[in-house]
């Protein structure tokens, strides 16, 4: 396992896996996976420790099994100019309840049985087209705007940071994600 896996593996134990003393999140009505699987371009982020390194280009794929959960590759550019890649798997938080109520795993696969090593990953926004989604986590530690492109237009932008913010989330400190040439 390379360095950046396992430091994802154990920030995810400790980070994702926190409760919450907030109230629960308004999530999207419906996420069809296989409309949502692809590729997703991280626009903004909330800092977090795990996505320290990553200085641009941040990309999630998302690839839907058979089995009803999704395989997850997390990939960004660092500052000396590597990419660091990280690979998971998304399951819905509730097997009877929301698609919009997932949980995310990049811990070994035999951690999987331990309740906090699944991070929350909660579709708050939601663009009928799937060309961008606001995801975030219950305790509103952390957030991302995702689009299928690089970028979002200013106006969409504060758009998803007003839902962000009437929902709990300080978007004070957001990172707005550069995307280069390779």
């Amino acid at each position: 396992m390379t360095q950046f896996k396992l430091t994802v593996a154990i920030l995810m134990l400790m980070l994702l896996g926190m409760g919450t003393s907030h109230a629960g999140l308004e999530l999207v009505d419906r996420v069809d996976l296989e409309r949502y699987q692809g590729r997703w371009y991280e626009v903004a982020r909330l800092p977090n420790r795990f996505q320290r390194q990553c200085a641009s280009n941040v990309t999630a794929d998302y690839r839907l099994r058979e089995d009803g959960r999704i395989d997850v590759t997390n990939r960004c550019r660092r500052e000396n100019g590597s990419y660091a890649e990280a690979d998971g798997v998304a399951r819905q938080a509730d097997p009877d309840g929301s698609e919009a109520a997932l949980e995310v795993r990049f811990a070994p696969r035999w951690l999987s049985f331990l309740p906090f090593v699944w991070g929350d990953y909660r579709v708050i926004a939601l663009d009928e087209d799937y060309q961008y989604a606001m995801v975030g986590s219950e305790n509103r530690r952390y957030l991302w705007v995702l689009a299928r492109t690089p970028g979002l237009s200013d106006d969409r932008l504060r758009g998803l940071l007003e839902v962000a913010r009437a929902q709990g989330f300080e978007t004070d400190d957001l990172i707005l994600t550069r995307h280069e040439s390779d």
